[in-house]
C-alpha cells in the first residue's frame, strides 16, 4: 500500500503536458517469513513472549513469562527467563531465573540491548526493578522503581526500554503514565509524561522508542488507544489513532518499533494485528488477523489463572492471538504472538523514505521553471509551429 503523488501541468496552448514529477512515496508491505519458538514450558518453548529483541549477532532474545500452578499461583520453577534462539530459531539457552534474588526474575517484560556496551536491561514486573546483565549473560545490578497495580489494568511495573545516542536510558513506567530517565548506572535524572489524555499525557506507555534518524519518542499509549510523538526534549508534537477496528484504529496498542526512515510499526495487540504507519501518523499496511477455530470463530485470549495459551491454537501464518512484544533489526520484525507462544518473524519489503512535502513541490517548481525554459527555447527555434 502506497502513497503517490503527482504533479503534473498541462500546457494547453502549447498542445502537450510536462509531468513535472511522479513521485512513488512509499509501498511498504509485511511478508511472513518463519517462527520461533513454540507453546509449551520446556527448554525453548514459550509462553506470553512481552519482549524481544536481536543482538548484532542476529541472535533473537525473548522474555519468557511468569509461571503459574493450575490454581494461578505462582510459579517461580516455569518460565521467569529470557530465552535466546539463533537467527535460524534454534534453542541456544536461557539468562536468568525465576525468584527475587539477584539476577532473578518475577515476571521478565521489555528487554532492550544497550548499543554502547553490550549489556541487557529487562524489566521485571513483579520485582518492580530493571534488571542488568552483560554480553555473556551474567548479572550485573538491579535498579528502578516503578508504580503499582491499578484496577482495571491486568499489567504494571516497567514496560518498553530505549536508548538515546547521549548514553541515557529511557524505561516506560506503566502504572505511572511517564517515562522515566535514567543513566544507564540506573541513576534516575528525570521523567517524560504525566497520567491523562491530552498530548504529553499517557494512560498506559507500553511501548517506547526513540527515531534512530530524529530522536524524537515514539510511544504506544495502551489505554489511550493511540500513539504519541515527541521531541527529543519530551514535548508532545503529534498524536495519532482512537479506539476501533479500522486502518488506523488501535485496541490497545503495545509494542513499537521505528526503522531507518521513520515508518512506525505498531502490535495492535487485542486487534490481533501489526499496523505501519509514515513517521507522519499515515496509514500504510496492517498485517495479521485473530486466530480462529474450526466453526472460523475467533479464539477468546485466556482468562486469569488459566494456561496461557488460546483454546485452540491457530498455528498458521499470520494468525496472532494478541501481538505484543516487538523488535526491528534488518528489515525484519519480530511479533509476539502473546497467547500462542511463539514470536513471528516478518520481512518488511519496499522500505523507503517518503519526500517531505517541500522536496515534492521543488521538484514541481523544477519542472514547471524546465518546461518554461524548453518553451522559450523552441519559439526562438521554430516560432512558425511548436511540436510535441
Amino acid at each position: 500500500m502506497g502513497l503517490v503523488k503527482n504533479l503534473s501541468i498541462t500546457m494547453a496552448g502549447a498542445g502537450f503536458m510536462v509531468l513535472a514529477t511522479a513521485t512513488q512515496a512509499l509501498s511498504l508491505n509485511l511478508k511472513y517469513e518463519t517462527s520461533i519458538g513454540s507453546p509449551g514450558f520446556g527448554p525453548g518453548q514459550l509462553f506470553v513472549p512481552q519482549g524481544i529483541t536481536v543482538n548484532d549477532s542476529g541472535n533473537i532474545l525473548i522474555s519468557n513469562g511468569r509461571g503459574l500452578n493450575p490454581d494461578g499461583s505462582f510459579n517461580p520453577n516455569i518460565g521467569n527467563k529470557v530465552e535466546v534462539f539463533d537467527p535460524q530459531g534454534n534453542y541456544l539457552g536461557a539468562i536468568g531465573e525465576g525468584g527475587k534474588g539477584p539476577g532473578q526474575f518475577d515476571e521478565p517484560s521489555a528487554l532492550e540491548i544497550d548499543p554502547d556496551t553490550g549489556n541487557l536491561y529487562v524489566g521485571d514486573v513483579f520485582n518492580n526493578r530493571v534488571n542488568v546483565f552483560d554480553p555473556q549473560g551474567n548479572f550485573i545490578k538491579s535498579f528502578g522503581s516503578f508504580g503499582g497495580l491499578i484496577p482495571g489494568r491486568a499489567f504494571f511495573g516497567p514496560s518498553g526500554v530505549t536508548f538515546d545516542k547521549e548514553g541515557y536510558v529511557y524505561i516506560g513506567d506503566f502504572s505511572g503514565d511517564k517515562i522515566n530517565k535514567y543513566t544507564k548506572d540506573g541513576e534516575l535524572v528525570g521523567s517524560i509524561g504525566t497520567s491523562g489524555t491530552e498530548p504529553g499525557q499517557f494512560q498506559g506507555p507500553a511501548g517506547v522508542r526513540i527515531s534512530p534518524v530524529s530522536g524524537k519518542f515514539y510511544v504506544s499509549d495502551q489505554f489511550n488507544n493511540r500513539v504519541q510523538v515527541l521531541s527529543p526534549e519530551g514535548q508532545p508534537i503529534l498524536t495519532f489513532g482512537k479506539q476501533g477496528t479500522g486502518e488506523g484504529e488501535f485496541n490497545q496498542p503495545i509494542g513499537i518499533e521505528i526503522d531507518e526512515f521513520e515508518n512506525i510499526y505498531v502490535a495492535d495487540s487485542i486487534n490481533s494485528r501489526v499496523q505501519v504507519f509514515d513517521k507522519n501518523g499515515n496509514f500504510l499496511t496492517a498485517f495479521g488477523e485473530p486466530a480462529r477455530n474450526a466453526s472460523g470463530e475467533i479464539v477468546p485470549a485466556p482468562a486469569l489463572g488459566e494456561p496461557p495459551f488460546g483454546n485452540p491454537l491457530d498455528l498458521t501464518p499470520g494468525a496472532f492471538n494478541w501481538t505484543g512484544g516487538t523488535s526491528y533489526k534488518d528489515g525484519k520484525l519480530y511479533v509476539g504472538d502473546f497467547f500462542q507462544g511463539r514470536v513471528q518473524v516478518l520481512g518488511v519489503e519496499g522500505r523507503a523514505k517518503v519526500p517531505e512535502p517541500t522536496s515534492i513541490l521543488g521538484l514541481g517548481i523544477f519542472g514547471l521553471g524546465a518546461a518554461a525554459a524548453k518553451l522559450r527555447k523552441n519559439r526562438q527555434q521554430k516560432p512558425a509551429i511548436l511540436k510535441c
